[in-house]
């Protein structure tokens, strides 16, 4: 605990209820943070006082601060342009600070009798072409890409003449996008001359190229070249299916910034994709480490990167709130001289826009997590439709089985990162009352889970039943989620609780709500995650069901035989693990694996014979 919060608390107190920006300094005097209030004591008197609604971030801050300094303004825009000012004078380290993937790129052309392709960041002194340098890095990849398409080049990390014949043609050459050298079946020349026009087409575009080709299929076609004619008339289309793809990606809006988010448990990324003259013409990727609150760093992350460009659009369309939208607004007019509207789609083309922005934030976020991008693609979006502060990293989901109340049972299974996590499944067998009460059920599961929850903590335990999910979900609606609630009250567990709805054929239909159900279909990454989460929960509990009933079966059998109580017929069925076993086996061959008197193993044995 920071030893002078007594004596800032009394400082920030003094403050005047005027907008202005403070700058908190630690015990050297460096700035660590610096943001800007409508009410300067309102708001730097908030760090001081109670830590309860205080993110991780800013306790870590608070916890340095040993002084602080204050500067008044006439207005709150005044205030946001001075923070901005100071913010890229002195990059303090709790603010967000940008870094992109910018710099430049080269495409690369290997020498050789096969050279190979590749977009690369540095310019090496080696006997390589190089073209470039290209600003935009995701261009260039998208560019450099649909050159390896068209033109059926390796992307592997083979390398020829040294690796043909050595294996056989990858999935590449059998979904028609690699000619696959490292098998033999292209000629070198043919080799050489498809790498000559994919070069072509990354100089020129696929305008000049598709022209090029024309020329070429029709010089063939006159020379009887029918082969070569219909090569060249397949990179043509080729072609004009990348073009095509190319102009789906448009914007009804001539101007416009699309920026969506990607979060991990301690990562978020923002993706900016730049619409000019109705294409898409860049994107940017810019990640943030240990986040805070999303709306926050959404805010201030629009505040550091229209900061650093010089071209802000007319459109700045958003996946989610900002604070003071109308402050940012006039900020960005006064900045850009003409008008700057900020919108938060919610249907339509520009709704679409947020989507794909969204999925590319969660790609580059998997790349550099080394995690899967469906999965994590799926958690943002659940995120997003739940109204969660963040992706749900650790998933805890219950399923009740029975059959008509006997055999009582319930199963917890558990997703981490969107994938089963099997070694954290729990199984428990309903022990307060009996009979049929899914309801009542569900509550003494939760009710023991988080007991188990507390005595985890007291024992410093931090997995299994130690650590709590970031989400948890029932099946079955709001009766379950009425039934649990009051149980996590009585515990002090505030995690976001839903339950899994199924329509009449038992497939999955929505997520209920305390407000009532979400339609879940209509976003496919997350439908299908709840789907394979409710399917796998179920599995799991009938499953444990199942095998309780059976094992109740043979042990109402063996308790027949003479000398038999439950200890003995437990030790047995653990030995023999089946009916089958226990009949094949000797008296002598019983009592060697369990130790039981003779007499008794020989009754077990005539039981059966």
């Amino acid at each position: 605990m920071n030893p002078k919060l007594k004596e800032l608390r009394k400082k920030s107190m003094s403050l005047p209820l005027e907008p202005g920006v403070y700058i908190m300094k630690n015990k050297s005097g460096q700035i660590i943070y610096i943001g800007k209030a409508k009410k300067l004591k309102n708001r730097v008197s908030s760090y001081f006082g109670s830590d309860k609604q205080h993110t991780l971030k800013v306790k870590k801050m608070v916890e340095q601060v040993c002084d602080f300094d204050y500067i008044i303004c006439d207005t709150e825009l005044e205030a946001l342009l001075l923070e901005c000012s100071l913010i890229k004078q002195h990059s303090p380290k709790y603010n967000i600070l940008l870094k992109d993937d910018k710099g430049y790129h080269y495409i690369k052309i290997t020498s050789g009798d096969w050279p190979l392709i590749s977009e690369v960041k540095q310019k090496l002194n080696d006997k390589a072409e190089y073209l470039g340098p290209y600003n935009s890095g995701w261009i260039l990849k998208q560019t450099v890409d649909e050159a390896q398409k068209i033109f059926k080049l390796p992307r592997c990390s083979k390398q020829f003449p040294r690796d043909i014949g050595k294996s056989r043609p990858c999935l590449n050459y059998h979904l028609g996008l690699c000619s696959a050298p490292c098998s033999g079946k292209i000629k070198q020349s043919d080799y050489i001359e498809s790498v000559h026009s994919a070069v072509e087409f990354i100089k020129g575009g696929s305008a000049e190229t598709a022209a090029n080709l024309q020329k070429q299929m029709e010089q063939a076609a006159e020379n009887l070249e029918f082969e070569l004619a219909a090569k060249l008339r397949d990179r043509i289309k080729a072609l004009t299916r990348a073009s095509e793809r190319q102009k789906v990606i448009t914007s009804s809006y001539k101007e416009q910034d699309v920026i969506a988010t990607a979060r991990t448990e301690n990562t978020l990324c923002f993706a900016v994709m730049c619409f000019r003259a109705g294409h898409l013409t860049d994107m940017n990727f810019f990640v943030i480490n240990n986040p805070d609150e999303l709306v926050s760093d959404r805010t201030e992350f629009l505040e550091r990167y229209y900061s650093s460009v010089t071209e802000i659009p007319k459109r700045i369309t958003l996946d989610g709130e900002v604070t003071d939208i109308e402050l940012l607004e006039g900020w960005l007019t006064n900045k850009s001289e003409h008008s700057v509207n900020i919108v938060i789609p919610q249907k339509g083309e520009q709704l679409s826009l947020i989507k794909m922005c969204a999925f590319n934030a969660a790609e580059h976020l998997a790349k550099l997590e080394q995690r899967g991008t469906p999965e994590t693609a799926a958690l943002d979006e659940l995120a997003r439709l739940l109204s969660l502060p963040a992706p749900p990293v650790y998933i805890e989901a219950y399923d009740i089985s029975h059959t008509m109340g006997s055999e009582n049972v319930a199963g917890m299974t558990v997703f981490e990162n969107g994938r089963p996590l099997k070694a954290a499944y729990k199984r428990f067998r309903i022990k307060s009352f009996e009979g049929q009460d899914d309801y009542r059920s569900m509550a003494e599961v939760l009710d023991r889970r988080f007991t188990e929850y507390k005595t985890a903590l007291e024992n410093g335990e931090k997995s299994g039943f130690g650590r709590l999910p970031d989400l948890i979900l029932l099946d079955g609606g709001q009766g379950q989620m009425s039934a649990v609630l009051p149980i996590m009250q009585k515990h002090g567990i505030n995690v976001p609780l839903f339950g899994m709805v199924k329509d009449s054929k038992h497939r999955t239909r929505a997520i209920t709500a305390g407000g009532g159900d979400i339609s879940i279909r209509a976003n496919h990454r997350a439908y299908t995650l709840i789907a394979t989460i409710q399917e796998e929960t179920h599995r799991f509990a009938i499953t444990y069901h199942r095998n309780s009933s059976r094992k109740k079966g043979l042990s109402a059998e063996l308790s027949l035989i003479e000398g038999m109580g439950d200890a003995r017929i437990k030790t047995l069925l653990k030995k023999f693990k089946s009916i089958a076993a226990i009949k094949a086996a000797t008296a002598e061959e019983i009592k060697a694996a369990t130790g039981f008197p003779i007499k008794v193993c020989e009754r077990i044995y005539d039981f059966y014979h």
